[in-house]
C-alpha cells in the first residue's frame, strides 16, 4: 500500500478516501526491483525491495542482510574486557565511538575515575574518528551522483588520518585503544606536529571539494529540493545528528550533554534550514571543517604530564556491582549509545546498542523514498549516512 494522494489520481480510480492504493502486481502497472546491496562503507550490505510505477517508487522495504549480527548477545557471554575487539564491528567506519560508550558505561557502574590526560586523549580519538568518517562519507555522496574524482581525493585525505591512527594505536581501522580506565598508550613523540601537517593536507583537499562539488551545477540540480526531511519528523522518527541539524534542529550530544572534554571546547553545532540532500551534505562538510579546528584545540590542551590510564583490577577477574546505565556520544550520524545492565558477575547481564542507522535507514528511508524517482535512491540513502551492522546487531 502506498500514499498516492491527489497525484495522477486518474491512473488509479480505486484510490481510497485516505489517499492510499493497494498495490496489485498482477495488474501489470507495477514492477519489483532490488536496489543494492552496495559495499563498502556508506550504505553497506543493505538492499531495498522497491515497487515501481515506471521509474517512480511506490513502496520501499529495507533488507539489512546478514553482514554482522548478534553482537549484543555475544557480548553477554564474554567477560567485560573480551568485548572490546567485538564492539568495534558494530560500526566498522567508526569503531571508537563503540569503544568509548562501552568503556564509559563500565566505568560509571564500577565507580572508576578516568585521569585528566586520558579524557583529553579520548576526545582527540573521537574527533579523529569523526574526521576520517566524514571524509569517506563526502566521497560516497559525490560518488552516488557520478562524481568519482571527489571520492578519490577524500579517500586519500582519509588515509592520511588513518596513518595517524596507525601511529598511535597500531591499527588503521580497528584500534581497541579506549579501554576501561583511560587509553592504551600515551601520545607518540612528535605526534602533535605530524597531526597538524595532516590537518593542513585535509583542509587543502576540502578546499578543492568545496569548489568541485558544492559549486557544481549538476550536484545542485540533483540534490537541491530532493529527499526533504520535514522538521516535524525529527522527534517522531528519532532523527538525530546532521539529519536533524539540516532541518534546523541543533541536536548534538557534544553540546547538549557534554562528555569527556567537549564542555571545555569552543564550538557550536552546524545547522541548516532546507533539510534536503544538498543541505545535509553542506552540514556534514562544515562539521568536517569544524572537526579539524576542534582537533587543533585538543592538541593544544592535552597535558604533557599525567597518567593516561587509571589503576585497574585484573581484567580476567573483574566483577562489576549490579546496576544499569546508558552512556551516549555524538558520532557522525547522531546519537550513539550503550545501555548496559550488570548483575555483580564478571559478565554483562544485558547490552543494548543505540545506533542512528535503525531509525534513519529503515523507518525514515522507507517513508522518504515513496513517490521519488529511482535515479534519486542512491543519493538519498547516502545522504542519510547509515551503517547496516547497527541495525542487524
Amino acid at each position: 500500500m502506498f500514499d498516492y494522494g491527489e497525484k495522477n489520481r486518474e491512473l488509479f480510480p480505486e484510490t481510497k478516501s485516505d489517499g492510499t492504493v493497494d498495490i496489485d502486481l498482477s495488474s501489470g502497472k507495477f514492477t519489483k526491483l532490488w536496489h543494492g546491496p552496495n559495499h563498502p562503507g556508506i550504505t553497506g550490505n543493505m538492499s531495498l525491495e522497491l515497487t515501481l510505477l515506471g521509474d517512480e517508487i511506490m513502496e520501499s522495504k529495507t533488507h539489512v542482510g546478514y553482514l554482522h549480527r548478534g553482537f549484543e548477545k555475544l557480548m553477554e557471554r564474554r567477560r567485560f574486557i573480551n568485548n572490546f575487539p567485538l564492539v568495534c564491528r558494530v560500526c566498522v567506519p567508526e569503531p571508537d565511538f563503540n569503544e568509548y560508550c562501552y568503556a564509559a558505561a563500565l566505568e560509571e557502574l564500577a565507580g572508576i575515575e578516568v585521569p585528566e590526560k586520558a579524557q583529553w586523549i579520548r576526545t582527540l580519538i573521537l574527533e579523529m574518528a569523526r574526521l576520517q568518517s566524514y571524509l569517506m562519507w563526502i566521497g560516497g555522496q559525490a560518488g552516488s551522483f557520478g562524481m568519482g574524482m571527489v571520492g578519490q581525493w577524500t579517500l586519500w585525505a582519509r588515509d592520511r588520518v588513518l596513518q595517524m591512527f596507525e601511529e598511535l594505536t597500531g591499527g588503521r581501522i580497528y584500534h581497541i585503544f579506549i579501554l576501561p580506565g583511560g587509553v592504551r598508550n600515551n601520545l607518540t613523540e612528535g605526534f602533535k606536529g605530524r597531526m597538524l601537517e595532516t590537518l593542513a593536507d585535509v583542509n587543502s583537499i576540502l578546499d578543492d571539494v568545496e569548489r568541485v562539488l558544492f559549486n557544481n551545477a549538476v550536484f545542485k540540480k540533483r540534490a537541491v529540493g530532493i529527499a526533504v526531511i520535514h522538521p516535524e519528523w525529527v522527534d517522531e522518527y528519532g532523527i538525530t545528528g546532521p539529519n536533524a541539524r539540516a532541518a534546523g534542529i541543533p541536536k548534538d550530544v557534544r553540546k547538549d550533554n557534554p562528555y569527556v572534554k567537549y564542555g571545555e571546547l569552543d564550538f557550536e553545532p552546524v545547522t541548516g534550514t532546507d533539510s534536503d540532500i544538498y543541505t545535509r551534505a553542506r552540514v556534514r562538510f562544515d562539521d568536517c571543517r569544524m572537526t579539524t579546528g576542534l582537533i587543533r584545540q585538543i592538541l593544544d590542551r592535552i597535558p604533557e604530564k599525567g597518567e593516561f590510564k587509571a589503576k585497574m583490577p585484573s581484567m580476567l577477574h573483574w566483577k562489576i556491582p549490579a546496576g544499569e546505565t546508558y552512556k551516549k556520544a555524538e558520532c557522525t550520524r547522531g546519537e550513539y549509545g550503550y545501555y548496559i545492565v550488570t548483575d555483580g558477575s564478571g559478565y554483562p547481564a544485558r547490552v543494548n546498542v543505540r545506533g542512528p542507522s535503525y531509525t534513519h535507514a529503515v523507518t525514515l528511508a522507507e517513508k522518504m523514498l515513496v513517490n521519488t524517482n529511482l535515479a534519486d535512491v542512491a543519493g538519498t540513502l547516502v545522504s542519510l549516512h547509515t551503517y547496516p551492522p547497527e541495525v542487524e546487531r
